[in-house]
C-alpha cells in the first residue's frame, strides 16, 4: 500500500509516517520506483506508534523500544517503560491530590471567614492566605 492508504488507515499524516521512517521506527520500507510501498508489518508498526503516543510516550522514547531496523518491538522493554510511566503518573496523581486538599482547605478558610459577622471578619487574614498556600 502507498503512504496515502496507510495514513488513512492509521490516522497518521503522510508527513508523520515519513518522520517515523526517518527515525528508524519503521525499519526498511520497500520502494517501488520513487514511491514507498508499505506492508502489513509497517501498518501495524504505525498503529503501535500511534497507540504508544496516545499513552504519553514520545517518539524519542519509542526509537529504542519499537525495534526500528530490527523489525520487532522489544516487548519486555516496552512493558518496563509502561511500568515506569505508570509509577510516574501515580506520583503526579498523589501530588495533584495533595494540591486539591490544600486548595480545599484555603477555600474553606475563606468561606468560613466570609460567613462571620463584619466585626469578626476583620480578624480573618484573607489577604494573602499565605499560611496555607506556603505549605505547597
Amino acid at each position: 500500500m502507498y503512504i496515502g492508504e496507510i495514513a488513512r488507515l492509521t490516522g497518521a499524516s503522510a508527513k508523520a509516517i515519513r518522520h517515523y521512517e526517518s527515525l528508524g521506527l519503521l525499519g526498511r520500507v520497500e520502494r517501488a520506483g520513487a514511491y514507498r510501498h508499505y506492508r502489513e508489518a509497517e501498518l501495524q508498526q504505525v498503529q503501535l506508534i500511534r497507540q504508544a503516543q496516545g499513552l504519553g510516550f514520545r517518539l524519542a522514547e519509542l526509537v529504542a523500544l519499537l525495534g526500528g531496523r530490527t523489525g520487532e518491538p522489544d516487548w519486555l522493554a516496552l512493558a518496563q517503560a509502561m511500568a515506569r510511566k505508570r509509577a510516574s503518573i501515580a506520583g503526579e496523581v498523589a501530588r495533584l491530590q495533595a494540591l486539591d486538599l490544600r486548595l480545599q482547605a484555603v477555600s474553606e478558610e475563606i468561606l468560613g471567614c466570609l460567613e462571620t459577622t463584619p466585626a469578626v471578619l476583620a480578624q480573618c487574614d484573607l489577604t494573602p492566605p499565605a499560611r496555607v498556600l506556603s505549605e505547597a
